[in-house]
């Protein structure tokens, strides 16, 4: 009799510790240095950026740091600074030491073409909400942004683009396709004639 309900008790009250006991928290979306404090609250857009259709960031629009900074007048050269991307750890917008020396080559691109601009774009793995991952992205961008200003790149000339996880270099589900898609690309920027 009392195997009978002791198995049953001790199982409910494993299956309710599992479900209570272990919650993850979402992290917090961190304001972007663009962002008015207090703004919009609506989950469903992201400060800088359209609203996202349906609330679920499928389709969305790049976050970018300059709404006024129009694309349209720059002709994009990927390939120009294509292998000297920089990589992230997880949840994290720290630029690491094995990353200086590219670093200094795209201040040393931008030094030797002074009409040239730059567009950094942040990146993100397949972790993590879509606003979450937006906002993450736009702080690796940011913190090479700062990095390349303090190497003598004037602020002006370096713009950023998070595209959160929407763009990743690698589609598989693991950590070596992870630690690829967490990185900030660099697009060399030239003005288009008569623009």
């Amino acid at each position: 009799m009392m195997n009978k309900l002791f198995f049953p008790t001790v199982t409910a009250l494993a299956v309710l510790m599992a479900s209570t006991g272990c919650r993850h928290r979402t992290p917090p979306i961190t304001p972007l240095p663009a962002a008015p404090i207090g703004g919009d609250q609506n989950p469903n857009t992201i400060p800088n950026s359209q609203p996202l259709p349906n609330g679920n960031g499928v389709g969305s629009q790049p976050l970018a740091e300059d709404n006024n900074f129009d694309m349209s007048k720059w002709n994009q050269d990927r390939d120009a600074l294509a292998a000297n991307s920089i990589h992230f750890a997880f949840d994290s917008a720290v630029i690491r030491d094995s990353d200086t020396a590219n670093l200094q080559a795209v201040a040393a691109k931008l030094q030797s073409d002074a009409s040239a601009n730059l567009m950094i774009e942040g990146d993100c793995d397949e972790r993590g909400t879509e606003e979450y991952n937006r906002s993450l992205g736009e702080r690796r961008a940011e913190a090479a942004r700062e990095a390349l200003v303090g190497m003598g790149i004037t602020a002006d000339r370096v713009h950023t683009m998070s595209y959160g996880k929407d763009k990743p270099e690698d589609t598989g589900h693991d950590e070596a396709a992870w630690s690829k898609n967490r990185r900030d690309d660099f697009v060399l920027l030239h003005p288009k004639t008569g623009a």
